[in-house]
């Protein structure tokens, strides 16, 4: 199994060259390290796109059924048995195609589930198919010839809906055994059957479809196999994007070995060259964020379980998936938090960066965004910080940071930049961090950004520049004074003005009283009635539940 990053490098600190070697080994290592397999299912993202091409499929034949019905002629001499098969096949065809069109479109089952369903509509389908091309009108004398409409059918299905191969295989076969049974079943109504020649010309068509059918099949399966490799980085497979920010994207992972769920943090070389940055700037940058995060500690900053380059020389790093709600989603859907609650979780945010300080680092991109409020096993309401890509050593050198941070951007988000950032000071420090945490502060307690002046290039100047409107100016809400004076602080231009360290700050938060009033209760009936899905089992909630009905 290909290990690398952290993971494979147990007892000893993870440096620069650590990471840089994980690179060039991983790269080096290539498809040999990647054990040989073949999926036994469809990708999140395949599954979901064929559960489009489902719906489209059978309401496409549900229109042809109609259409043909009416323009065909039906036989003044089919017997009333030919006229109720067909009718009847008619009949099944549109109420069965429209109801798995709907169950598609309206994503009423799992993914999974409606490709299996597909499966069997394959399989029925062709039994309809056959019977409404065998059953004709006994008058007519002149059996069928030709490529039959189930030959055509087990052709074209295989291309459109996607399958492993094994149930492909059971569904081309069982659907090729339905032309004989259509037949059949039209000789029993009435309809003359044929020869045995052009019996025997009619299903040669049809074995060769179903042969045709399993070799396309088996080219689907083997392209949705390579996919799937494409989509593993290192001992993890992507299962499906759940975000796209900064220089990378983020997508749902598990372990191969372990199936432990993870956050996979992907940067494309794409990216890279959309960003600007060179390879050498694009390296240092991703050495450093993982570096950073995989040496932090505390429970409110996200757990770094690996990291590495994959063959195509993108890089990537896992961390620990989390449910939850950003605090930016958190606003914006639920509206402005209670202030009790906004200095809960600030108080958490001030334990991750305080860790962070005291080991020389500077985040630089506090922003509602980054800060994740969610559940962490029965804990409701549970900061954690993320995205440290911008993060830079407080005792750094000028020329260090220079190499780094390229000129061609400022670091960090207009709306959340400390007034030192704004102006490219050299002397940037963890005052700035304290800075865009009182930017966040006021965006959970009014929903509004602490200046909204339109342009990113005015907004930034407003920051260096403009004093901030009180927040309790901003919100009918009530705001006890003392936090809002907090949050000035923390506003301040002088970074000697505001609350010097992050410990500092979340002490003073403790010293308002106010964060009582936010219980273990009062989360878990928030979390109950906004996000029930995002709860803990029915055991665990009872659980807790008792709990906070002894502590409260």
């Amino acid at each position: 199994m290909l290990r690398t990053g952290v993971e494979s490098l147990p007892g000893k600190a993870v440096t620069q060259g650590d990471v840089r070697s994980a690179c060039v080994r991983i790269r080096k290592a290539g498809a040999a390290a990647r054990p040989s397999r073949r999926v036994a299912t469809l990708g999140h993202d395949l599954q979901e796109a064929a559960v489009t091409r489902v719906g489209l499929l059978a309401l496409l034949v549900a229109i042809f059924s109609v259409v043909l019905r009416l323009v065909v002629p039906q036989g003044a001499g089919a017997t009333p048995a030919i006229l109720g098969l067909r009718l009847g096949a008619f009949a099944s065809t549109v109420a069965i195609s429209l109801s798995l069109a709907a169950l598609a479109w309206r994503r009423a089952l799992p993914a999974r589930t409606l490709l299996n369903l597909a499966l069997f509509y394959e399989v029925v389908q062709a039994l309809l198919f056959g019977i409404t091309f065998h059953a004709v009108s006994a008058d007519s004398n002149i059996a069928p010839r030709g490529w039959s409409t189930v030959a055509v059918w087990i052709l074209t299905f295989p291309l459109i809906v996607p399958a492993t191969r094994a149930k492909t295989i059971a569904a081309t076969l069982l659907a090729g055994l339905m032309d004989p049974l259509g037949l059949a079943l039209a000789v029993a109504a009435g309809s003359p059957e044929p020869s045995r020649s052009v019996a025997g010309s009619i299903f040669l068509r049809t074995g060769l479809a179903i042969i045709a059918s399993l070799l396309v099949s088996r080219l689907l399966h083997r392209m949705s196999a390579e996919a799937a490799d494409a989509r593993e980085m290192g001992a993890y497979r992507l299962i499906e994007p759940i975000g796209r920010g900064g220089m990378g994207e983020v997508w749902r992972a598990e372990h191969r070995m372990l199936i432990r769920p993870a956050a996979l943090k992907l940067v494309r070389p794409e990216a890279l060259a959309s960003n600007g940055w060179s390879l050498d700037e694009a390296i240092a940058r991703f050495e450093r964020e993982a570096r950073a995060t995989a040496a932090l500690r505390s429970p409110h900053t996200v757990a770094v379980y690996d990291f590495g380059a994959a063959e195509d020389g993108s890089l990537y790093y896992v961390m620990e998936l989390l449910d939850g709600f950003d605090a930016d989603t958190l606003v914006r859907r639920f509206g402005p938090l209670p202030p009790e609650r906004v200095v809960h979780l600030l108080r958490q945010a001030c334990h991750s960066l305080e860790e962070a300080h005291r080991a020389g680092m500077i985040h630089r991109d506090i922003k509602p965004a980054n800060i994740l409020v969610c559940r962490h096993g029965l804990d409701l309401d549970f900061v954690k910080i993320v995205d440290f890509g911008l993060v830079k050593g407080s005792r750094d050198s000028i020329e260090s940071e220079g190499r780094v941070t390229s000129a061609r951007a400022i670091a960090g988000t207009p709306d959340y930049m400390s007034p030192e950032t704004v102006l490219g000071e050299h002397t940037v420090d963890w005052r700035s961090d304290i800075y865009s945490l009182g930017c966040v502060a006021y965006w959970m307690l009014t929903g509004e950004t602490v200046f909204d002046s339109g342009s990113p290039l005015k907004v930034a100047f407003d920051h260096a520049e403009t004093p901030p409107v009180p927040p309790s100016r901003r919100t009918d809400r009530v705001i006890p004074k003392a936090l809002e004076e907090i949050v000035l602080e923390c506003l301040s231009k002088d970074p000697r003005q505001r609350p010097q360290t992050a410990s500092e700050l979340g002490l003073r938060l403790a010293e308002l009283g106010i964060e009582e009033r936010w219980s273990r209760r009062d989360a878990e009936i928030w979390w109950r009635d906004h996000a029930p899905d995002r709860l803990p089992g029915p055991a665990a909630l009872a659980d807790a539940a008792r709990l906070s009905r002894k502590t409260a």
